[in-house]
Order: C-alpha cells, then structure tokens, then sequence
C-alpha cells in the first residue's frame, strides 16, 4: 500500500451524504441532517440525511415500481450477470477510494479494511454474478401424464439492514444473492457507517443497474429502520447485528405483513486449545487475531478462549506476548495492527465489560484501559482477562471490543460443557493433532461455523450463519439465494 497516497485521500473534504432513492441524491424529506464524527480523531468527518419515515416510504415505493414493471428482474440472468460483474470491476478500480473513505468512518485498520471491504465486495458480486445463470428450476419425479415443475423466482422488495463494522462486506452479502436473483433491494446503513456504502451504490447506477433498483436511506435505526420493519410493502427483511435489535424486527414483521426475517445477530465464539495443538505458538498469534482485528469488533471474533489446564500459563503468556506486540493506533496508517474502536459509546461499553469482569474475580493481565486520548480518538488496547467462569458476564454476553476472556478446562467433556453453555452458537474453533478429537469437536460444539487448527477465513463458497440465539438463516454461498427466492410449483396434466 501507498502510504502517500493514503494521507492524499484522508486530505480530501467528505462531501454531505444523502439519500439515493430512484437514482437519485435526496435529501431528508424534513431537511435533517446528523454529524458524523471520524473514530480516528473524534472530530465531524461530514453530514448524512437524517431520514424520516417518508424517506423509507418513498424508496420501499421505488424499489416495489422498479420490481413490477421488470426493469431488473425481467431482465435475462445473462443481463444481470453483465452489471454485476460491471459493478465488482468498478469497486476493484475504486477500492483504495472505498477503503480509506470507510476508515475514516468507522476505524478499522486500513491493511484489513483495502481487503474485506471492497477487496471482499467485489468478490462477492462477482460470486453471484457468476452463479445466477447456472441456477436451474427443477423437474419433479410424477407419473407419466404429468409434468411437475418447481420455478424459482425473486421474493420482490428486500430490506437489508447493515452493521457498522464491515459495511461494504457485510452489504455485499445481503444485495449479491438479492440482485442476482432479480430483487429490487432498500438498504439501510448504520449511522456510523454509511460514507462507503452510499459510494459502491452510487458505482452500482455506474455500472448500469436500474436507477429504484436498489435504494439507500441514512437515519436512525428507531426511525428508518423502524419503518423498513413494518412497511407492508417489504417482502423479506435480512439483518445483522445486536440480538436486541433482530427481536425487535421479528415483532415489526408479525404487526406488518409477515415479512420473512433472516438475522445474523451477536456471537460469543469458544476458541478451544488442546494440549496437543499442533504449534501453540502458532496457534496463540491466531488466537490474538481472532479477537482483536478490528478492535474486537467482529461478528465471529473468538472472544472466549478455552484452554487445557495443563498449558494455561503457558498459552495464555503466548497470547499476552502476541497481544502487546500489536500495534493500536491510526488505522489509516500502514504500520497499524489495530484501529480505532467505532465509537465513543461503543468503547465506554467494552470498558464497563472489563470492570465487571474485574468484579467477578477475573485477572486483567494485560491492556483494559483507554489508550492514545490525546488523539481525541476511540482507541483501546488489547485486553486479555483470565479466570473468567463459565457463567459469567464476560463468558455469557457479547463485548464487540478487543477483550478476551481465558477459562481453562481438564478435558474434552468440560471443553464442550463450557463451549456450549451460552444463548449463541454463531462460530468456534478446535486447536487438536487428534483428528479423530477434531471430528468429535465440530459435531459437539453447538455453531454455525467451525475451525480445525485455524480461526477465520472461510470464503465465500461456504455459507455463514448461526444457531441458538444468533440468528437463522445463511449469508454467503449458494445457499443465501434461498433467502431472496420463492419457489413456485406448476402442476401440468398432459
């Protein structure tokens, strides 16, 4: 990466964001407008619409013209195909642009976010693209007088809500499979991160989707949000984020219309370490990784780690090693390791997590506190507590911050107890030479996702999603056009 021209980007004025709607700039229908403060520095990095409840109704109406009169979806799987694959070319020709814009925004450290925000975005159109003309109905087994055929077709108007973390990646899963299977899509960005979101879709009416096709509304979740809940006019609504809010959604769409729900919601990921790792060294740099990347602020991060009494010392001293070799700090610069948290009432939270933890006889071994306030910026560093029992705050509810807590467990029976005795079961891992332990362990443990002697990583080509209390429902993969698709049965007698 060019640092140079970096520096050249984070220079340029950010321009007031506002509503695309039909193809359109718009304002708020009220005229409102909210500050975005840059994590970076905690100062006003520019303005976005503050959305109003007409605001969503206008784009839900948009989109549901743009699905009925076939501008996109009655378009060949050949034709879509061609914009999709536009559209990823143009993020790959942009993605410094995206990247350092939604830095600014939201604080991720610039190396992580060039790949999984546009680098990642643009491989996932380019998935769906590559996939929606090889997608066939099927022919049923019926007698000989009979044809039966199953259709698949586009559910209408989708509503996506998106979290503030990975913007781009995130979007990207939900309006790959939408548009692809020819969905007109209204999408609703976080209020902390919504610059880069704006920007790709402005680059998607670039690569010639229809303008209605796919709208976008900056506000408030309560207000907007709120509304794409329970408009009638949304046929399915897809989510990721906080459990509180996907309950909320559920409760929109059975006061509305019965709106499918897919929720992609919060994760407490067991990251367990046999004795018998193959390379404990190796596998603690992981560990660190996996939970402090981006500040911790990652849906599958492995913010419990769990690990055999027999190297507790020894792991946790690898881990702690690893941890303060990373450097925090500016996430536009190239030689940070770990960005800024998102914002200040997200990193006052992660710091009342550490307290309690300290409350209930945990051990901070290292980081805990607020780092680099002369910056005026949201940074914290690195935290590792151990100690941390099985039933408490810190092991049962969701920090979304670089804190992680250390439990140790005797043996393979205590490890799957302990993994499994939480509400989520969104991601996880198991560190063993045993293969046949291996095996034992992704069959036991109680998530969507597991790793073998790795943690993250998995590509778009496997689905992603959550069991228990974190969520239904697939992103990535074939299998996340199930969500945009209705199946149609034709009964022919010949």
């Amino acid at each position: 990466m060019d640092q140079s021209r970096i520096d050249a980007l984070r220079a340029l004025a950010v321009s007031p964001g506002s509503h695309l709607i039909d193809g359109q700039n718009v304002a708020a229908s009220d005229g409102a407008i909210m500050d975005i403060l840059s994590p970076i520095d905690g100062t006003v990095l520019t303005s976005l619409a503050r959305g109003t409840v007409q605001d969503m109704e206008t784009a839900i109406t948009s989109a549901r013209a743009a699905f009925e009169d076939g501008r996109w979806a009655k378009q060949p799987p050949a034709a879509r195909r061609k914009v999709l694959l536009r559209w990823a070319n143009l993020i790959e020709e942009n993605a410094l642009e995206l990247a350092v814009l939604g830095v600014r925004d939201n604080g991720t450290e610039i190396g992580m976010a060039l790949k999984a925000e546009p680098g990642s975005a643009a491989g996932t159109l380019r998935y769906y693209a590559e996939a929606l003309d090889k997608v066939y109905g099927e022919i049923a087994p019926t007698q000989s007088d009979i044809l039966g055929l199953i259709h698949k077709e586009p559910v209408g108007v989708v509503g996506a809500i998106i979290p503030w973390n990975f913007p781009m990646m995130i979007g990207a899963w939900k309006l790959g499979p939408a548009l692809a299977s020819g969905n007109s899509v209204v999408l609703k960005p976080a209020e902390t991160a919504s610059l880069s979101l704006l920007r790709m879709a402005e680059l998607a009416l670039e690569a010639g989707l229809p303008p209605g096709v796919l709208n976008v509304v900056t506000g408030e979740g309560r207000v907007v949000g709120e509304a794409m809940g329970l408009s009638m006019d949304v046929d399915v609504l897809v989510f990721t984020g906080s459990g509180s809010t996907g309950r909320r959604l559920l409760e929109y769409a059975a006061r509305s219309n019965l709106k499918r729900v897919y929720l992609e919601l919060g994760g407490k990921s067991p990251n367990i370490v046999f004795a018998d790792a193959p390379n404990l060294e190796e596998a603690a740099k992981i560990a660190a990784a996996g939970i402090f990347r981006n500040s911790g602020q990652v849906c599958v991060a492995g913010s419990r780690l769990l690990v055999e009494a027999s190297i507790h010392d020894e792991f946790v001293a690898a881990v702690v090693r690893a941890a303060e070799a990373l450097r925090v700090g500016d996430p536009l610069d190239v030689n940070t390791h770990v960005g800024a948290v998102n914002s200040e009432a997200q990193l006052q939270q992660n710091l009342r997590f550490v307290e309690t933890a300290r409350n209930e006889g945990g051990t901070i071994v290292t980081g805990g506190d607020r780092i680099l306030t002369e910056t005026g910026g949201y940074y914290m560093a690195p935290t590792v507590i151990t100690g941390v029992a099985a039933e408490a705050t810190l092991a049962q509810q969701e920090v979304f911050g670089p804190v992680l807590g250390v439990t140790a467990f005797t043996d393979e029976h205590e490890a799957v107890r302990i993994a499994n005795a939480t509400i989520y079961g969104l991601a996880g891992a198991v560190w063993t030479s045993n293969l046949s332990r291996a095996h034992r362990m992704v069959r036991a443990v109680r998530t969507g996702v597991m790793h073998v002697n790795t943690y993250g990583g998995a590509d778009g080509t496997v689905p992603l999603g959550g069991v228990g209390q974190s969520g239904n429902g697939h992103d990535k993969s074939l299998h996340a056009l199930e969500k945009y698709t209705n199946l149609k049965t034709a009964w022919i007698k010949l």
